[in-house]
């Protein structure tokens, strides 16, 4: 396999998860014979502070001209300021419009003996294994009107929740494919109670179920969703919703198994399908933690598994994929980072995991 990748490590801990990932697809390349090319640029805050945009034309050019990209987190207080010109977010948000990678998976997964890490109880959590599957290019967030403005001196700001069918039907048949080659149970997350979108969002989920009746459709409100992966998170197999609610919904989710520093995501246009490569944007579900930036101590697995992600579904390569996912399983047993430190073992920085994770791929 040849591909080519677009790679921006981003800001705050971005460049030294990034590094991680990239160790262990080298170690990929290498045992399999793969060949990626790697192509770096500035993106975020350290692209505003050299070109006054967190991305620029020639760099979205860049992405365009690869198979992939692998971002890494992006922003901080610097650029991140009520009254900003240039928001880091953007940068993400244009990647999302410009490729329609309208699917947004966020998979969570509790490893055997990580159940300690959890804020909820060992027992609770044991076996979760389930996949956000959240609307990424429409609703609240790309919706118009958006705006703030001023009358009589009061401020005001609206930001528009739009849904159209076809926006619908797509994101749903992701969530209904990948519960069939899953454990065939699908949770459509919506509040019909008291959005049209929800209602509409309800009625085609309800219409589309005809098309996979092996698959258990289950309708959940986003409020009690919420209450639900505390109380019972590994009743739920895949999950799909809208833009807003998959944002709050995926970060509580990889909370439960015991740290945003264990969230990976892929963004892509659809379920891979055939022979053809699936463009697709990969990074860590977290954010640039400026506070631990330069400490190496961050958790690499978010974007580790990213890397495994890619592998998976613009390349392809699900046994690839796994052995990450299996050199992963088998490292926590006895060293974490400081995010998911458990009594009994060793405590180990950015890089150690890395190296840890590399090793583990060499042995299989």
């Amino acid at each position: 396999m040849k591909g080519t990748i677009a790679v921006g490590p981003g800001d705050g801990i971005g460049p030294e998860i990034i590094a991680e990932g990239v160790k262990v697809l080298k170690a990929i390349e290498k045992k399999y014979g793969h060949e990626f090319t790697l192509n770096y640029f500035d993106f975020g805050g350290v692209s505003i502070d050299k070109f006054g945009v967190p991305l620029t034309e020639e760099n979205i050019q860049l992405c365009r001209n690869s198979d992939a990209f692998l971002g890494g987190s992006v922003g901080g207080p610097k650029w991140d300021y009520p009254g900003s010109k240039a928001y880091t977010n953007t940068a993400g948000l244009r990647i999302r419009k410009d490729f329609d990678v309208y699917a947004n998976l966020r998979p969570v997964k509790v490893y055997a003996g990580m159940e300690g890490c959890s804020p909820l109880k060992p027992e609770t959590v044991k076996g979760v294994d389930l996949v956000v599957v959240r609307e990424n290019t429409g609703g609240a967030y790309f919706g118009l009107p958006k705006k703030q403005w001023t009358e009589n001196g009061i401020r005001w700001a609206v930001d528009t929740m739009i849904y159209s069918e076809p926006q619908i039907e797509r994101i749903l048949r992701v969530g209904y494919e990948l519960a069939m080659r899953r454990r065939k149970k699908l949770a459509s997350i919506e509040k019909q109670n008291v959005t049209e979108t929800g209602k509409l969002w309800r009625a085609m989920a309800m219409e589309m179920s005809k098309d996979y009746p092996e698959v258990e459709l289950e309708h959940v409100l986003a409020d009690a969703c919420t209450a639900w992966l505390l109380r019972e998170p590994a009743k739920f197999d895949v999950l799909v919703m809208g833009n807003l609610y998959g944002d709050i919904i995926s970060d509580e989710a990889a909370a439960v198994s015991g740290s945003l520093g264990m969230g990976g995501s892929a963004q892509l246009a659809g379920l891979p399908t055939g022979s053809d490569l699936a463009w697709g944007f990969y990074e860590s579900s977290h954010g640039s933690a400026p506070d631990i930036a330069g400490k190496g101590i961050a958790n690499p697995i978010a974007t580790i598994l990213s890397v495994a992600y890619m592998l998976d579904y613009t390349y392809q390569l699900p046994k690839e994929a796994k052995v990450i996912d299996d050199a992963i399983a088998t490292v926590i047993k006895t060293a974490r980072t400081t995010d998911v430190m458990e009594s009994g073992m060793r405590l180990v920085g950015s890089k150690e995991m890395g190296d840890l994770i590399v090793e583990q791929i060499e042995k299989s």
